[in-house]
């Protein structure tokens, strides 16, 4: 095979930087499946990762790029053959294992799923981790019993890739959603996905006691910090808050009386990890009961691997709402 493209992450004197550079297949990390890449998408790990803001890559150099669509080129496994178009999001891609941003993407087999046949290797990036992220929510949030009975979900940084998703298919679903966000230049878009109300964080008027009047039946938080401690004492009895991001903070401050006295559940959600078999599961829901009929409107831009990281740069900087599409 004749060398292709990739956005590869190099660290020299504590500094990271990222190239588009070429590359051959016997660069790339080992595995028994490639794939032919056609998409992949940027979420704020990636972002963090390419620029050096935080600690994602495990190993240098490393092709960036979390997730990935394409057609398998060829395959040890047989599992697999030449041909099946497929995706492959988390499992340590792009992280400890070459990603995503190259025009060749080798992988375990093990990592590999086979593309919903109601999804497009466009629409499968689209939703990428962002979306299999929110799914997640809602399958641990539905577990533990949430209802739209239980009263209406916040959804805390929604405007982002999984807030964006998460307002989409608590929507879809039948919940009165309050999206929550601090760019007045969002409120239409959120409430074009489903959004009941569009709030900032100061318009969600939080308190800081113990317990507060539930107002919530539950919440999908991605700012964590302060925010996730003063939210918990607002929601109603037996509601779940889904745990996703930290992008106001790691650390939690909070008391176990809304646990205790109300039945609350705080869930952590992580995708990267996620079981094969559940990871099947929601994919297959993804792209039939979950799947959007304005899948589209959640994408802000088309970039190719040459505009990774000037696209990064615009995600950290908040001017991004919703998904940024990467075309390989």
């Amino acid at each position: 095979m004749d060398s292709f493209n990739a956005f590869r992450v190099y660290r020299k004197d504590k500094k990271i930087s990222g190239l588009l550079e070429k590359t051959t297949l016997e660069e790339l990390d080992q595995g028994d499946v490639v794939i032919k890449a056609y998409y992949s998408s940027i979420n704020f790990k990636d972002a963090l990762g390419a620029l050096g803001k935080g600690q994602i890559f495990k190993k240098f150099p490393t092709v960036g790029g979390i997730d990935v669509s394409g057609v398998v080129e060829s395959s040890e496994n047989p599992k697999f053959k030449k041909g099946d178009s497929v995706l492959v999001t988390g499992c340590g891609l792009g992280e400890t294992h070459d990603g995503g941003y190259s025009e060749f993407v080798r992988v375990p087999a093990d990592w590999v799923v086979p593309l919903p046949e109601n999804l497009s290797l466009k629409e499968a990036m689209i939703y990428g981790t962002a979306g299999f992220t929110s799914s997640i929510c809602v399958h641990r949030m539905e577990v533990n019993d949430q209802s739209p009975d239980k009263g209406p979900i916040v959804v805390t940084g929604a405007s982002g890739g999984v807030g964006s998703f998460g307002v989409m298919m608590m929507s879809k679903l039948g919940y009165e959603v309050h999206a929550i966000s601090s760019k007045k230049e969002s409120h239409d878009y959120l409430k074009s996905l489903g959004a009941h109300k569009v709030l900032s964080l100061e318009e969600l008027d939080l308190g800081a006691r113990p317990l507060e009047k539930g107002r919530y039946g539950g919440a999908i938080d991605n700012l964590g910090g302060d925010c996730l401690g003063r939210l918990i004492p607002h929601v109603n009895l037996w509601g779940n808050v889904a745990s996703v991001g930290l992008a106001m903070g790691h650390t939690l401050n909070a008391t176990v009386m809304p646990f205790i006295l109300r039945g609350v559940s705080l869930l952590g959600i992580s995708s990267a990890n996620c079981p094969m078999e559940l990871r099947l599961k929601l994919w297959d829901r993804v792209s039939k009961e979950l799947k959007s009929d304005n899948l589209s409107d959640i994408v802000f831009k088309e970039v190719p691997l040459s505009d990774i990281e000037k696209s990064c740069e615009e995600l950290l900087e908040r001017k991004v709402s919703g998904r940024i599409l990467v075309k390989i």
